[in-house]
């Protein structure tokens, strides 16, 4: 999997390339730890190119989620495709997590 990280209106961005699965998923971890740890709790995941998510990597997804809210803040998706986006509807995570269609409406909400 393919990490690229950058912050745009002062929101931190993670962007996903590749498969999200247990052997992907420490550094998706680390990144929302370092984060949280910074106070920097307004989160944002692009998934716009993740063919694949298993159970480890909606875990560390729902943890992040978990933490940000904690501190008052909020980790929210964008860019789902249609197969990652079925996932979350069947896993009901669709209605855990704001997801937005673009990366713009995502750092606006």
């Amino acid at each position: 999997m393919e990490l690229r990280t950058y912050t745009s209106s002062s929101t931190p961005i993670l962007y996903l390339k590749g498969r999200f699965d247990a052997h992907e998923v420490a550094p998706v971890r680390e990144w929302i730890k370092t984060h949280i740890e910074a106070d920097q709790v307004q989160l944002c995941i692009n998934l716009a190119e993740v063919n694949f998510v298993d159970s480890s990597a909606l875990s560390v997804l729902v943890q992040g989620l978990k933490h940000c809210r904690e501190k008052g803040g909020d980790l929210v998706l964008c860019c789902l495709p249609q197969v990652v986006r079925v996932i979350f509807e069947l896993t009901r995570l669709d209605k855990a997590f704001r997801i937005f269609v673009t990366e713009e409406e995502a750092l606006q909400a």
